[in-house]
């Protein structure tokens, strides 16, 4: 996981929700959320272990 690929993930979900509006799509836009919200879980755990990896190599 990295903090670039999460942000990537929510960039394609919030494109995916923005295409199922505009299409009428509810179900598109469904999916575009869950991605969008799977890609900040994993932008926000990268974030956390990057923080932790910091703060064993200080100790």
């Amino acid at each position: 996981m990295s903090k670039a690929k999460g942000k990537a993930k929510q960039v394609k979900g919030k494109i995916k929700e923005s295409a199922g509006s505009a299409m009428d799509d509810k179900g598109m836009q469904a999916e575009g959320g869950a991605e969008r919200m799977s890609g900040k879980a994993e932008e926000t755990t990268a974030k956390a272990s990057d923080k932790t990896k910091s703060a064993t190599r200080k100790s």
